[in-house]
Order: C-alpha cells, then sequence, then structure tokens
C-alpha cells in the first residue's frame, strides 16, 4: 500500500450506479437506482424519471422540504435502510453551506448522497528531534470506526453553527483544548473526496486546521469518543497511513495533507502530482 492508495480508497465512484438528485432543476446528491424506485411510492414527494430524482416543484419553501424530507428519513430508519435518527441536521445544497436549499438528518446523507462538510484538526508539537503528532484512538464502542485512529480532533458541521463555534466544540469535547487555544488552530485548505459506501455515495469536504501545541500539554476527551491518545514522531504517523489500515479512511486525505505542506512528501515522490491532485477529488463527478 502506499499514501496514493489511500487517496484512491475514498474516491471509488462509478458512473451509472446512481441516479441524480434534483431541488429545483439542481443537482443536490445522488441516490442508489433501488433506492430511487422505494422513493418512487411518495408521489406527492419524488418524482422518479429517467433522468434522476426529482423533489416536487410544489415543495416550494426551506421548511417544506426539509418537513418532508424529515418524514421520509423517519419512515426508512423504521424499514431498517438509514440505520437511525443522528439528530444532526445537514445543510442540503449545490454548492456552499450557506446555499441549503433544506435540511436532511446526518445518518441518511449518505443515502441522498449529499454534500457533507467536516472539520479536522492536526494537532503537532515542535521537538528538538522534529515533529510529533497527536493522534486518538477512537473508542470501542463507537457506532462508525470503533478503536481506529484518528485526527487530534475532527467532526461533522451541522447546519446553522458557525465554521468557528463548531471548531471550539469540537476540540472541546473530544480533547479538552480551551476555546483560546482552539481559536489558534490556523485554517490550512480544504479537501474533498467522492466515496461510495454501503450506505450510498458520499461528496465530502473536509475544512482542515493546523494546530500547535505545546510540549506540556495533554489532550483529554470529555465526551466518550476517543479512548486514548499518543504522540507519535510524524514520520511514526506517516507509516501508519501508508503501511496499515489502522486510520480512519478521511483521516489518512488529512494526514497526507499535512506532510505535502510540511515537506514530508516532496516532488522527489514518484506519485507526486497524483497525491496533491488526489487530495481534492470531485464533489460532482459525472452522473
Amino acid at each position: 500500500m502506499g499514501f496514493l492508495d489511500r487517496i484512491r480508497a475514498l474516491n471509488n465512484y462509478r458512473p451509472g450506479d446512481f441516479l441524480p438528485w434534483y431541488i429545483l432543476g439542481l443537482r443536490v446528491g445522488r441516490v442508489r437506482r433501488e433506492l430511487a424506485h422505494g422513493l418512487a411510492r411518495w408521489s406527492g414527494l419524488f418524482e422518479v424519471e429517467a433522468d434522476g430524482v426529482h423533489l416536487v416543484p410544489g415543495l416550494d419553501s426551506f421548511e417544506a422540504r426539509s418537513a418532508a424530507l424529515a418524514e421520509v428519513a423517519r419512515a426508512l430508519v423504521a424499514e431498517g435502510v438509514v440505520a437511525h435518527i443522528h439528530g444532526e441536521a445537514y445543510p442540503v445544497t449545490a454548492g456552499n453551506r450557506g446555499e441549503a436549499m433544506c435540511l436532511l438528518d446526518r445518518a441518511a446523507a449518505a443515502h441522498f448522497g449529499i454534500r457533507a462538510f467536516g472539520q479536522h484538526v492536526n494537532g503537532f508539537v515542535r521537538r528538538a528531534d522534529g515533529l510529533y503528532m497527536w493522534v486518538a484512538r477512537r473508542a470501542a464502542n463507537r457506532r462508525t470506526y470503533p478503536g481506529m485512529l484518528d485526527n487530534l480532533t475532527a467532526g461533522g458541521l451541522p447546519h446553522g453553527v458557525s465554521l468557528e463555534d463548531n471548531l471550539v466544540k469540537e476540540c472541546f469535547e473530544e480533547a479538552g483544548i480551551p476555546a483560546a487555544l482552539a481559536r489558534q488552530a490556523r485554517p490550512v485548505g480544504a479537501l474533498s473526496y467522492a466515496r461510495v459506501t454501503p450506505a450510498g455515495f458520499k461528496p465530502d469536504v473536509l475544512y482542515c486546521y493546523d494546530l500547535e501545541l505545546a510540549e506540556g500539554f495533554e489532550p483529554r476527551c470529555t465526551d466518550g469518543e476517543v479512548q486514548e491518545f499518543h504522540l507519535w514522531p510524524i514520520e511514526e504517523v506517516a507509516r501508519r497511513v501508508r503501511d496499515t489500515d489502522e486510520f480512519k479512511l478521511n483521516c489518512n486525505l488529512v494526514i497526507v495533507d499535512f506532510l505535502v505542506r510540511h515537506g514530508l512528501i516532496g516532488p522527489e515522490h514518484p506519485d507526486y502530482l497524483d497525491i496533491v491532485g488526489g487530495l481534492h477529488g470531485m464533489l460532482d463527478p459525472p452522473v
């Protein structure tokens, strides 16, 4: 395995497996063909045609569309199609978070193939012998990726919460980072990928931050999501990304980006151009 393999694992979309989902003529997601046919029974909500799934134009407000989708999500949970109601509302948008046309529960996001947004923080320490990175190990009872390695903090971005507020919240809940310190995290860009999962399609955007920490700082989890933290030399972190399957998949992308930006994966690497380009996968690949 190698760094490029980690990127390719997050960009496994194949045209033809999904039907696009439209609201008012804008493509906001895509659904598996089986689910699309199932949505046809809500004839007052969806029009399923050869070119895709259309939310009926009669749902002409943000609130009406959101309420209708909440009803569908609850029904899909009752039928076992969607695992559960998460309780976090994600924006349904053809563009950025501020252009939401309605809301959908986080747990149903991949089933409808909507664009999801998250924040990931690289916590690192400069020592005399080089860079070290804080790595979290997820608790064994987590619903997703139990026991796997993770970034220092990472979380989804619900609708109506600012980037700064969400960053401060996630930093405190997952690593006990005080608000004043969390606000020192430096935004370093956004990564993207288009991944097919058992639930559906995930065209995700990750806002990335670097947070330099003092040697004496030790993270502590306050919400039960993380069972332990490790401070490893960056070379060890890179090795585990490159050679093992220990990290949560999208965290690989965030760490590879860190390695590129800090010169630890340089132009002499045989896959350098493919790695740099692959960090920004297509959010809206061909249907």
